[in-house]
């Protein structure tokens, strides 16, 4: 499965990379994150609890980020497993711009998945990662926001 967005984020670059780098900025947008530790500046743990159609299910991942391109660009990847549920694994890169005042984040993603919830059907679950991947932009930019205000 494949994602792929833009988003637009009142602050400049810098302030938006600096924010896709803090875990506690991270942790409040993650969607259903119970923690998230960061154990070096490319290396992150997390669980998350997600429901996608009937099945729920708590994921226990590793995320590794890329940021030999930074603050222009930058990649990450990363596996999650959710036991009986199943796994999800892929990778995503990122690219900020500046446009006047804003910086415009576009992100390409590939998930692939397995175990219980692949049975689910792509449309359901192409369409919860859509709202989840939304969730998680629309209160990134909600905090970056109110930070480079405040």
């Amino acid at each position: 499965m494949e994602l792929n967005d833009e988003i637009r984020i009142s602050a400049p670059r810098d302030v938006v990379y600096r924010a896709l780098n803090d875990p506690d900025v991270l942790r409040e947008c993650i969607p259903g994150c119970e923690e998230l530790i960061q154990h070096s500046p490319e290396h992150l743990e997390a669980k998350v609890v997600l429901k996608i159609g009937p099945v729920k299910a708590r994921f226990s991942g590793e995320v590794t980020l890329d940021n030999s391109k930074a603050p222009d660009e930058f990649s990450l990847t990363g596996e999650g497993k959710g036991g009986a549920a199943g796994f999800a694994k892929g990778g995503a890169d990122v690219r900020l711009s500046t446009e006047g005042e804003e910086t415009v984040l576009s992100y390409s993603a590939k998930v692939t998945i397995g175990g219980k919830i692949a049975q689910l059907g792509s449309r359901l679950i192409a369409g919860t990662a859509k709202k989840l991947s939304a969730k998680f932009f629309d209160r990134f930019g909600e905090i970056v926001a109110e930070q480079h205000v405040g």
